[in-house]
């Protein structure tokens, strides 16, 4: 009986890729590849919401970076996954993405605001299992993915610090715990 649990634990952790992450039963590789930069992944964080887990978010920078201020300061290449562990209708996304821009970015320009309805157009259902990628390229813009099918790019880097705001921002809508986390704290 002994051998059998070690041999399914060892199967378990060669099954994993090397260094990736996991949170609540998602696992996230531990790099992912941007426009030909590596990226690696700074932390995980999982988004509850009345006692429910709703996602595991996993944020990749080029390097580990725990503070909020020199991640927006720079002008590099990042992207962040949201793989749902609980189905989310379109009002539900644009719910979220509402509150994140006036809690996080209340002074926002219009053309960010802009950004925002058009990043709300392109949501719809996710279900379980499924994620969100949003991947921020300097000069191009933030490409949306939703149920792994590309919605588009989004222009400019003020539109991306506000995306990426609403994670780690002065009041990240899901909670303190996640930023902390996203940022590689414990």
């Amino acid at each position: 009986m002994r051998i059998h649990a070690t041999a399914a634990l060892l199967a378990l952790t060669l099954a994993l890729p090397a260094g990736a992450g996991t949170l609540a039963g998602v696992t996230l590789p531990d790099k992912a590849d941007v426009g030909g930069q590596t990226l690696v992944l700074n932390g995980l964080g999982l988004r509850s919401k009345l006692f429910i887990k709703v996602y595991v978010g996993g944020l990749y920078l080029p390097q580990k970076e725990k503070s909020p201020a020199a991640i927006l300061s720079g002008d590099t290449p990042r992207r962040m996954v949201m793989h749902f562990l609980y189905s989310v209708n379109k009002d539900q996304m644009c719910d979220a993405w509402k509150e994140g821009l006036e809690q996080n970015t209340p002074k926002a320009p219009a053309d960010v605001k802009k950004e925002f309805q058009t990043l709300c157009s392109w949501m719809e259902p996710i279900p379980k299992g499924h994620e969100l990628v949003l991947t921020y390229v300097p000069g191009t813009g933030t490409t949306v993915e939703v149920n792994g099918k590309s919605k588009g790019t989004l222009p400019g880097k003020a539109t991306a610090d506000a995306i990426l705001n609403t994670w780690i921002g002065p009041d990240p809508g899901p909670g303190a715990d996640f930023k902390k986390a996203v940022l590689g704290g414990s």
